[in-house]
């Protein structure tokens, strides 16, 4: 079967990394597909387009303007002229290819032609969108966008370029229950049957090297007699970084444990800025580390953390949970209530839940895992993982629907 997958990954180029994509693109290749992969080279790496050959899978590498991490301007152009220049770079190098399953992911909606040209080439081809982002609605939610005035009109076609890509789609996978029953409530134009569950995944972890956690803690300064609580990853306005800063604030002096925060993006200063000010003595916080020291660190500590905005009225599933999860950690999700992360931990025994704007309701969380078997609640978040979020679940979810 050949696999077209489209996305806007920067790190599809090498699949043998670890990724939730990567992952899944591994298990369709391992399984004996030919996979092609499209994906935006952004102008500041300065390659030029180009199609590559390597660990089993074809890899094309399309030159775009950059996407991410510059100013809006910029990154609306390219998202629009991203759906043309895929959409001619399909044509020249697979056009002739003979497609079976179309594969694309949120973000962005702007993938729309490019799936209309596939899908016309190849009209027996399996449409499959992973809905990992609801957008427009998302965006309402954290002021950048709004239902009137001139953000309303960007809204109105948003929202249609949306409508348009569930429309394409023979089925949307879902991260979640929550997520489910919010695409089937909101869009009730589209047939609920095609909407299921096609999770975050990844694979398997291996045996690890063994390394001593206490002297990991101890070369960064961090206690080795009490547990410790880590949020590591983006720091944005999705996260609702002045609520974390509500929460650490009410803990920032306690004795019997510390709280390590590391990570970078946009509301980092307001942290760094809280930090410098107050001097807490049960908070550490570090910038973005190199992965293979964040994931020593990571799994040197006892408990993770997962922070939503509270504004949020899209059920968001977060990523950072898997990485808990396999690492066997337990975790405190401060969410919105429309997300339905707490709740899963806590009907399956790996964490407790608490609204993010409700800091004694943390504080409160912070005292049951305190008195709760971190160990035994580690090893309940790991085989929910084994049971549910292995790339094998997403692969069975999406290949039911091919004619192999």
């Amino acid at each position: 079967m050949n696999v077209l997958f489209l996305t806007m990954s920067s790190g599809m180029r090498n699949v043998q990394v670890s990724g939730i994509y990567t992952d899944l693109v591994r298990k369709f290749r391992n399984s004996g597909h030919s996979v092609y992969i499209i994906a935006p080279y952004e102008r500041r790496t300065k390659r030029k387009t180009e199609l590559i050959e390597e660990n089993g899978v074809h890899f094309l590498g399309v030159r775009t303007l950059n996407l991410t991490k510059t100013n809006v301007i910029e990154k609306g152009i390219g998202q629009v002229m991203m759906e043309y220049q895929f959409t001619s770079a399909l044509k020249k190098y697979w056009g002739s290819v003979n497609f079976d399953l179309i594969l694309y992911s949120t973000p962005p909606i702007t993938f729309t032609k490019v799936i209309q040209y596939a899908k016309r080439n190849n009209p027996r081809a399996v449409t499959y969108l992973l809905l990992k982002d609801i957008f427009p609605q998302n965006a309402v939610d954290m002021s950048m966008l709004s239902k009137r005035g001139i953000k309303g009109l960007m809204y109105k076609s948003f929202r249609s370029k949306e409508k348009m890509l569930y429309n394409i789609s023979d089925h949307i996978g879902c991260m979640s229950p929550a997520n489910v029953r919010y695409v089937i409530e909101h869009n009730p134009y589209i047939d609920a049957s095609k909407v299921e569950i096609a999770p975050n995944s990844y694979d398997l972890p291996i045996a690890k090297k063994e390394f001593d956690g206490a002297e990991v803690r101890a070369k960064y300064n961090l206690p080795t007699d009490k547990p410790i609580f880590i949020y590591g990853g983006n720091m944005g306005k999705p996260q609702g970084i002045p609520f974390l800063i509500r929460c650490l604030d009410s803990v920032a002096r306690r004795e019997d444990c510390h709280f390590l925060i590391v990570g970078n993006g946009t509301e980092y200063p307001k942290l760094q800025k809280w930090y410098d000010e107050t001097c807490p003595t049960a908070v550490t916080l570090f910038k973005t580390l190199p992965k293979e020291e964040y994931d020593k660190l990571a799994s040197s500590c006892d408990v993770g953390l997962i922070f939503l905005d509270y504004n949020f009225t899209i059920p968001n599933y977060p990523s950072r949970l898997l990485p808990y999860l396999m690492e066997r950690k337990p975790i405190i999700a401060a969410t919105d209530p429309n997300c339905d992360t707490g709740v899963i931990a806590e009907e399956n025994g790996y964490g407790y839940w608490c609204p993010s704007n409700d800091v004694d309701g943390f504080v409160q969380a912070v005292d049951k895992m305190l008195k709760s078997n971190l160990k035994e609640m580690g090893e309940n978040g790991f085989r929910f993982f084994e049971n549910n979020y292995t790339t094998e679940h997403t692969y069975n979810a999406i290949i039911k629907h091919c004619k192999l």
